[in-house]
């Protein structure tokens, strides 16, 4: 199917229609990239001194 068929839609399009995905993508790309920086934060704090 060719972009400029008039009766297709173009691929984004079809993906900003479907409302699930967009609700998995908003909920799950920010958990990832969350928890990532969450775990470079913790490997760059440096360790405690002992008294």
């Amino acid at each position: 199917m060719a972009v400029n068929d008039p009766g297709g839609k173009h691929p984004l399009q079809k993906l900003m229609d479907n409302p699930w995905l967009l609700l998995a993508l908003g909920v799950l790309l920010p958990i990832l990239s969350y928890t990532i920086w969450g775990w470079i934060e913790l490997w760059n704090v440096p360790p405690a001194a002992l008294p």
